[in-house]
């Protein structure tokens, strides 16, 4: 006899949940029970943590223990910049062995060269909702209608939110349809569920006020969420940081055994790679500081995705010193809501000044200056030749 969705549904292990309060330690050992008589294995040390339960609710689902990675300390990182400013000693959380001490490294000769300028140029994040009509006619009207409305719209959705503010939206018309790019300033969270509430109260507005009652999707996937986009390079998504610096001749040579003609020359040529392949980026390796710094400080680390896209900008100067500049377009942090409440992650803030309310733009300079260091190490290192023999040194190669 062939089995009945119901007989399917009988069948199925359920993954065991409280059904008063499923965020305590013997809800997460009847799930490690569970598991294990399924799979074998073992769990101690996922088990063996200080997390409370309690504190995770909203962050996870079938709470079963923690992944416990390594974190070490990178610095001092000098920051001269708007918001981040003095000595600062970052929290980098990761598996791969030479990462910490390259940063380190590069963090000394921006020591050296007086520190990191930076500063936070823009800060905005979207949700793109997508209206239908139609014919295209009725679209591009549309848009005529929204301009007209606009102080209605971001009434809709300023009344969602206490710290929420909206900044205004551009339309792209594509066929019968008119997607929006709805952008929010949204304090010290990273913003992308605030805004989504917002986007969604003034989407159901439009639908009721105007008089073909369109239908629309609330993404339509020009925010690309999760996701590069040149879209978010140009126009900006999160933080949109700029960290440079001018390195004196001296101090390439002395610490970093480069000089700065042959840095210049290796630039160049990186750069003409870069964009042979198409990259988000023309640098070397945004990602792999900012995804430590992401799972250290309680970040969403899927947002990597789109804050890894950088732009290197340097410049040979006629006295022989090298200008140096980081731009991230797309930088997603936090220092309220989401992970960043952990406690882990919190002590990781703390340790960067950056748990007060208003530090995000801190929080994000700092990861520009972050990115600097990566990117003038691990340059350096190809360029010298001690890239390979120092993953050989203090990696897992052997």
């Amino acid at each position: 006899m062939a089995k009945t969705p119901a007989m399917d549904e009988e069948s199925r292990h359920r993954i065991p949940r409280h059904p008063t309060d499923d965020y305590t330690r013997s809800a997460a050992q009847d799930r490690r029970e569970f598991v294990l008589s399924k799979t074998g294995g073992n769990l101690a040390h996922v088990a063996a943590h200080s997390l409370d339960p309690q504190t995770v609710r909203g962050n996870i689902e079938n709470f079963i223990g923690a992944a416990q990675v390594p974190i070490g300390i990178a610095g001092p990182l000098l920051m001269v910049g708007e918001h981040a400013r003095g000595e600062f000693y970052v929290p980098l959380a990761t598996t791969e062995g030479a990462l910490v001490a390259s940063y380190n490294r590069g963090m000394r000769v921006l020591h050296d060269a007086g520190g990191v300028r930076a500063t936070v140029v823009d800060d905005r994040m979207q949700r793109s909702p997508v209206f239908s009509f139609s014919d295209a006619l009725r679209a591009r009207d549309f848009g005529d209608w929204i301009d007209e409305h606009i102080e209605r719209i971001a009434a809709a959705a300023e009344a969602t939110t206490r710290v929420g503010e909206f900044i205004g939206l551009e339309k792209f018309a594509l066929g019968p349809m008119l997607y929006l790019r709805v952008n929010f300033r949204t304090g010290d969270a990273a913003g992308q569920n605030m805004t989504s509430r917002a986007t969604l109260a003034a989407c159901q507005w439009i639908q009721e006020a105007h008089p073909d009652h369109p239908e629309f999707m609330l993404s339509g996937n020009t925010d690309t969420d999760k996701k590069h986009s040149a879209m978010n390079t140009i126009m900006t998504r999160g933080k949109r940081v700029i960290a440079e610096v001018t390195i004196p001749a001296v101090a390439l040579r002395d610490t970093m055994k480069v000089d700065p003609v042959s840095l210049f020359r290796a630039r160049q040529i990186s750069q003409a790679g870069a964009f042979f392949a198409g990259s988000a980026n023309n640098g070397s390796h945004s990602a792999n500081g900012l995804t430590a710094l992401f799972i250290a400080t309680g970040q969403d680390a899927a947002n990597v995705a789109e804050s890894h896209a950088a732009i290197s900008y340097t410049q040979l100067l006629d006295n022989g010193d090298y200008y140096w500049s980081i731009t991230l377009p797309s930088l997603i942090v936090a220092t309220h809501g989401g992970g960043t409440g952990l406690d882990t992650q919190q002590e990781c803030l703390s340790l960067l000044g950056c748990t007060e309310p208003g530090s995000v733009r801190k929080l994000a300079e700092i990861a520009g200056g972050l990115v600097l260091a990566g990117e003038i190490s691990l340059a350096s290192a190809v360029l010298h030749g001690d890239w390979v023999t120092g993953h050989e040194n203090l990696g897992r190669n052997k």
